[in-house]
C-alpha cells in the first residue's frame, strides 16, 4: 500500500511583479483553494504583486499555478519547482503585505522598469567577464553557507539594507556592467529596478535566481560553491534542487554548514558559532531543556519545527 509519506512532496518558490488592484480580494479565496487541495507554506499578495513559497501534491500544485495564471496581471508567473522528501511546512497562510519582499523604496515599479534578464546558460559568461560587477542581495546569513565565485557579499541583515549599501558603494559601480543575483529572482528583479533608478544603465539578473541555476546547470559546468538557503525544513538545496547538508541552529536560526558543526561552540539545539558569545548560560540551558522536549515529541512521532 502507497502512503503519503513515500510520495515526494511538490514544492514550488513563485512570485510576479504585476499591478494588482483590489489584491486584498484574492485573499480568502486564494487562503480556501489552498486548504482545499491540502496545500501548505506561504503566499504573500501586495499591490505590486505576488510572492511565495508553497507545497503539496504535484497536481495539487498544478492547479494552484494554473488558478494563479488565470488572475488577470500574473500570467507568466515565475516558477521554480523542487522535491522535498516529507512537507516542509506546518501550515498555510496568505498575507497581504506593502510589499511582496521588503526593500522600503517608494515609488519603484519593477514590473516597468527591472534589469535585464539573463538566463541560467548565459550567467557563467556575464560572471566571468572583468567588466562585471557580480552582486549577490541576499541577506549575509544566507551567503555564509554558498555564492557564485567572485561576487560580492553587501554583508546586509535585511534587505532594506541594500538601498543605503548600493549609495555607498556607487563609485565601485561606476562603469561596469552591475549583475545580480538571488534565491528565486525576486529581490535580485526589484534590486535592478532601484539600481536602474539611480541611473544605471547595464543593469542584470539571473533569471529565476539560483534556483533555477541549479536546477539547469550542470555541476561540472558550475561557478556556484556551496549550497543555497530555502526557507524552509530542507534548509539548504545544491546543484539539481537536491536536498543539501545544511542544518539550521534552533537557538538562532543561522544555517550551519558541516565545518560549522565541528565546532566546540556547536551544541545541537543549544548554541552554534554564530551566536555562542551572544547567549548566556541560563539561555543556553533553556534552549537546551526546549530541544530534549522537541527530541522527545520527535521521537513519539511529532516533526521538528525550523523555528525550534
Amino acid at each position: 500500500m502507497t502512503t503519503t509519506a513515500q510520495i515526494p512532496v511538490r514544492v514550488a518558490a513563485l512570485y510576479k511583479f504585476a499591478r494588482l488592484d483590489g489584491f486584498e480580494a484574492l485573499r480568502a479565496p486564494l487562503a480556501a483553494f489552498c486548504r482545499g487541495r491540502c496545500i501548505k507554506g506561504t503566499l504573500l499578495l501586495a499591490h505590486e504583486g505576488i510572492n511565495g513559497t508553497v507545497a503539496g501534491s504535484e497536481e495539487a500544485i498544478a492547479a494552484l499555478i494554473d488558478h494563479l495564471q488565470a488572475i488577470e496581471g500574473l500570467a507568466g508567473l515565475e516558477v521554480k519547482h523542487s522535491s522535498a522528501a516529507e512537507m516542509p511546512f506546518h501550515r498555510m497562510k496568505v498575507r497581504l503585505k506593502r510589499e511582496i519582499v521588503t526593500m522600503g523604496v517608494e515609488d519603484l515599479d519593477p514590473a516597468a522598469s527591472a534589469g535585464t534578464y539573463v538566463a541560467p546558460a548565459d550567467w557563467n559568461a556575464l560572471i566571468s567577464n572583468a567588466d562585471t560587477i557580480v552582486i549577490d542581495t541576499r541577506n549575509a546569513y544566507e551567503v555564509s553557507i554558498g555564492t557564485f565565485r567572485g561576487a560580492v557579499d553587501p554583508a546586509t541583515a535585511s534587505f532594506g539594507e541594500f538601498p543605503a549599501w548600493v549609495k555607498q558603494h556607487r563609485q565601485e559601480l561606476e562603469g561596469r556592467k552591475v549583475a545580480m543575483f538571488c534565491t528565486g529572482g525576486i529581490r535580485c528583479e526589484k534590486a535592478t529596478a532601484y539600481v536602474k533608478s539611480l541611473g544605471f544603465s547595464q543593469v542584470f539578473h539571473l533569471k529565476g535566481g539560483i534556483l533555477k541555476y541549479l536546477e539547469e546547470v550542470p555541476a561540472e559546468e558550475s561557478l556556484w560553491h556551496g549550497e543555497c538557503f530555502v526557507f524552509d525544513e530542507r534548509v539548504s538545496v545544491s546543484h539539481g534542487l537536491a536536498e543539501g547538508e545544511a542544518e539550521l541552529c534552533r537557538a538562532c536560526r543561522h544555517p550551519l554548514t558541516a565545518e560549522d558543526r565541528l565546532s566546540p561552540r556547536y551544541t545541537a539545539g543549544v548554541a552554534c558559532p554564530h551566536c555562542f558569545e551572544a547567549r548566556s548560560d541560563e539561555d543556553r540551558a533553556r534552549y537546551a531543556e526546549r530541544h530534549r522536549q522537541v527530541e522527545l515529541a520527535h521521537a513519539r512521532g511529532g516533526r521538528r519545527h525550523i523555528g525550534s
